[in-house]
């Protein structure tokens, strides 16, 4: 991939980023590379490290530009898998398992149910509001790692980030830090001292809502030392465990990342106008919106079917349970099974899109109000 100079704006990272080396003649943009099986080549290089022995579910050039756009934007060295899913699986997969694990007490519902069955093995899971500063410090007393969202999904807490991650380092507890909701162009918690990172890049780096992907980062190795041992290790999983992403899915969300800035940009200025709309409407009792990111929830002045109906009665806003793609989406989250009992029944997510926002304030004003 190309060396790009140092301290660039992430505005120019999300364009410049995963691109073939410049040449006369060379194409700007990677392509797409469709193989299961490479040629034979030596065990190992001349220096001794293993190489890559040639089949398609250990690497690929398409995952690999993906992958450098990516660790470019977050300061590490990224790894692309099947799903969000399939990389916040991988990441609690390889954490230390001999001691406790510090968790949200309402993180995203699909990684809480995973959390639950690490529990249900037999280890000891922490609970903690992350809001509560305090309490998260005393959790991590003991503790062999803590798995953070800031935001959270779908309560929209934040967690103060660089004070806790620089307790757990004191303390050697290994922090991971789901980074989906604010993206890499908000916060990056390697450079506060975290250990992973992941993503959906079903959401935010790809913004289309076309693909499954998911992502991990961690610190970046260099040329005369060995990888992070995290990073080795997510590797190791992601190539016996078989969760990888299919070219096309990495091509797509590259390409994604080319708008992320400006997507991002537009979402998170209408998500403010519209927060600040929504702290005014008589037919909502809370709003929840952490003052950036494109990401807010509202609780709805009445019951879970008050809240069905407003989401219903939207024709611009879609209801459905994604986020972070160029279209607005709304949904009542306790809808799902699986939702944490500390989520409001008439509470409505809301991932803010990139339209104008004057159409997405009279659709939601007239579902409120109907």
């Amino acid at each position: 991939m190309t060396d790009l100079p140092p301290d660039l704006a992430p505005a120019t990272v999300v364009v410049a980023a995963g691109r073939p080396p410049r040449s006369p003649g060379a194409p700007i943009n990677p392509p797409i590379e469709l193989s299961s099986t490479y040629a034979a080549h030596p065990a190992t290089g001349p220096d001794g490290v293993a190489l890559n022995l040639g089949y398609g579910r250990a690497s690929n050039a398409t995952w690999a530009a993906f992958e450098a756009a990516v660790g470019t934007l977050e300061g590490g060295d990224a790894l692309c898998f099947a799903s969000g899913m399939a990389a916040i699986s991988a990441a609690l997969t390889v954490l230390p398992a001999d001691g406790p694990l510090v968790a949200p007490l309402t993180p995203y519902n699909t990684s809480g149910a995973l959390i639950g069955e690490v529990e249900a093995a037999g280890r000891e899971i922490r609970r903690v509001d992350v809001e509560d500063t305090v309490a998260v410090i005393a959790a991590l007393h003991g503790a062999r790692a803590i798995w953070l969202e800031s935001p959270t999904n779908p309560l929209m807490q934040v967690a103060d980030l660089p004070v806790i991650i620089a307790e757990a380092a004191a303390r050697g507890v290994v922090v991971v830090v789901d980074n989906t909701f604010a993206t890499p162009l908000v916060q990056q918690p390697l450079a506060l001292g975290a250990d992973i990172v992941v993503h959906s890049a079903t959401k935010y780096l790809s913004g289309h809502s076309d693909l499954l992907m998911g992502v991990t980062v961690t610190r970046a190795g260099t040329p005369d030392a060995a990888p992070d041992r995290w990073y080795a290790a997510l590797l190791a999983h992601r190539t016996r465990h078989g969760a990888i992403a299919g070219p096309f899915e990495a091509w797509l969300a590259l390409r994604g990342i080319r708008t992320l800035h400006v997507r991002h940009e537009r979402a998170c200025a209408n998500a403010a106008e519209l927060a600040r709309r929504l702290g005014e409407h008589p037919s909502v009792s809370r709003v929840r919106y952490p003052g950036w990111g494109a990401m807010l929830a509202i609780e709805v002045a009445g019951s879970a079917l008050d809240a069905e109906r407003v989401a219903s009665a939207c024709q611009v806003w879609l209801g459905a349970t994604s986020l972070g793609g160029v279209e607005s989406l709304i949904e009542r989250r306790r809808r799902y099974p699986g939702e944490s009992v500390l989520v409001p029944e008439s509470l409505l997510r809301l991932s803010v899109g990139i339209e104008d926002v004057e159409d997405l304030w009279r659709d939601l004003d007239h579902a409120l109000r109907a």
